[in-house]
């Protein structure tokens, strides 16, 4: 399918869906005999071969080749994606192609979808206190801060998530069970880094991206809260990247937005702010699959960094949405590459601790580096 073909095909189907309805979201099954996942000792279970943790703590995660990603991250565990669609049926499949993007890039799939019903997205109309819940499950299960990537009114969805991990609109938030779809009996976990018990708040995310947030979103009822906060980034993120188009009159967003209604830290979080073309398309900025297909595209993009000052030309062909898809992946390379240096060193240092005499108390371990 040719580049306006593929656009002008979805966009047909989403402006049927407009005018057929403004809040309905993607379907999903949920499991009718989903079991609870028991907890483990996650360091304890991860079970490398010492050669690939040493291979893991001596990469650079700001240059992580395609063929790092194919030898040595691939074969060790990755961070819990949380992709969050817009709210405008069926601009959800927008993200499940970027979900098969990521999996194209070598990105394991089975850390892209819920493991409960298997979707590749969430949608902006769930509780984001119950996806602040799930951030802390996934984090409990796998010692890896999850990553969230938002589009159009996942985006604010996001930094809503965010907002609600720093405390700002309720003093606890129970954990959510991907796999029974629920809440557990506990607004508490037991740390996978320190084995202390601790609050889902004030838990972190690795790495949020989000593209084309704010706009006719702030119209929706479950998004007013949202009003005069949106710009602002807690600390309970490591690093944010929000992006703006040139023109996108569904964020309202003009060309200088990037920096007069940039995004900003009240804290710690590293925050960048990038504009995009303004030839890209507010609804398929996440139509991306189709450039892991392509070798020149899929090369261009394991090559990129953010920090290049200048890039080199983007091949002849289908590029659509190539600088979006390009910072986002080098974003998800980075902070899987950290997240696995952390757990790496957390597990190195309890075994060092548990070979001393003063370790004979197997309850000591390591606070998180």
């Amino acid at each position: 399918m040719t580049r306006w073909s593929r656009s002008y095909s979805l966009l047909a189907v989403v402006v049927l869906a407009l005018a057929a309805s403004a809040c309905s979201v993607a379907p999903r099954k949920v499991p009718s005999e989903a079991q609870a996942e028991p907890r483990r000792d996650v360091l304890a279970s991860l079970t490398l071969a010492p050669e690939v943790e040493e291979r893991i703590l001596a990469l650079d995660p700001e240059r992580i080749s395609e063929e790092d990603v194919r030898t040595t991250l691939a074969v060790a565990p990755a961070p819990q994606i949380i992709n969050l669609h817009g709210g405008i049926y069926p601009v959800y499949l927008s993200m499940y192609n970027f979900a098969r993007f990521l999996r194209d890039m070598g990105y394991p799939f089975d850390r892209i979808r819920n493991p409960g019903d298997g979707r590749l997205s969430h949608s902006p109309y769930e509780n984001s206190a119950h996806l602040a819940g799930l951030v802390a499950w996934y984090y409990e299960r796998d010692g890896l801060r999850p990553m969230m990537i938002g589009h159009s009114q996942g985006g604010m969805q996001a930094i809503k998530v965010l907002d609600e991990l720093n405390g700002a609109f309720a003093k606890s938030i129970p954990v959510w069970n991907p796999l029974t779809d629920a809440a557990e009996d506990r607004t508490t976990i037991i740390d996978p880094i320190t084995g202390r018990k601790r609050p889902v708040i004030g838990l972190k995310t690795s790495y949020v991206a989000v593209v084309g947030a704010g706009g006719a979103a702030f119209l929706l009822p479950n998004q007013w809260i949202m009003a005069g906060r949106l710009r602002t980034i807690p600390d309970t993120t490591v690093e944010f990247t929000g992006f703006f188009l040139g023109v996108d009159l569904w964020a309202w967003n003009v060309e200088g937005d990037a920096q007069s209604e940039a995004y900003h830290a009240n804290g710690t979080a590293e925050v960048r702010n990038v504009t995009l073309p303004a030839s890209y398309s507010h609804v398929l900025v996440p139509v991306t699959r189709h450039l892991a297909d392509d070798p020149k595209m899929r090369a261009w993009i394991n090559n990129y960094t953010p920090y290049a000052r200048n890039l080199p030309p983007i091949p002849e062909g289908d590029s659509d949405n190539i600088l979006w898809a390009a910072d986002v992946w080098f974003g998800i390379k980075k902070h899987w590459c950290l997240e696995l240096q952390r757990l790496i060193r957390a597990k190195q240092a309890r075994q060092r601790a548990h070979r001393t005499p003063e370790a004979a108390d197997s309850r000591l371990v390591p606070v998180a580096p």
